[in-house]
């Protein structure tokens, strides 16, 4: 794996992603007014084990905050972020 593989931020298509050999992890969101819903993250079964999901959860935490939008996640995995 290349453990430096950029997260892109595909805005027009509402996800966060890693691609990596030809292979992409990403992290879907909505936006509604000033609230985002994070909704899916998906790690192909090639990629899993390599931090990518956390990666992804973490910078499109870190994205929603600097756009001052309030937090909500349909996907259980990045709940376990908001349980703090």
């Amino acid at each position: 794996m290349e453990p430096q593989a950029e997260v892109k931020h595909l805005a027009a298509e509402h996800k966060f992603v890693i691609l990596i050999n030809d292979e992409q992890a990403h992290l879907e969101y909505q936006i509604s007014a000033d609230t985002i819903n994070f909704s899916s993250t998906l790690v192909p079964p090639a990629l899993r084990g390599k931090g990518l999901a956390e990666r992804l959860v973490r910078h499109g935490l870190a994205w929603a905050k600097t756009q001052n939008l309030q937090i909500h996640a349909s996907c259980s995995y990045v709940q376990k972020f908001l349980k703090t």
